[in-house]
């Protein structure tokens, strides 16, 4: 499966690699990160299935996360 991200996920991601090895001298890659992501979404239980929209999906992980998405 291929999924194709936007330039700034892009950019965010490439972000969170280089912030991981700058605090713990160790980073995960690209690949990892969206893995785990997607892995603690499934496992926070959180009800996805009422979700109407990417827009609205996006808004309330970040709400469940406790960043109000911008």
């Amino acid at each position: 499966m291929s999924v194709v991200l936007f330039d700034r996920q892009l950019h965010d991601l490439k972000r969170l690699t280089k912030d991981m090895r700058a605090k713990n001298g160790k980073a995960m890659n690209r690949t990892e990160i969206i893995r785990a992501l997607i892995d603690g979404l499934i496992e926070s239980g959180m009800d996805v299935a009422s979700s109407g929209s990417e827009a609205d999906l996006r808004a309330r992980v970040a709400r469940r996360l406790g960043t109000p998405y911008r």
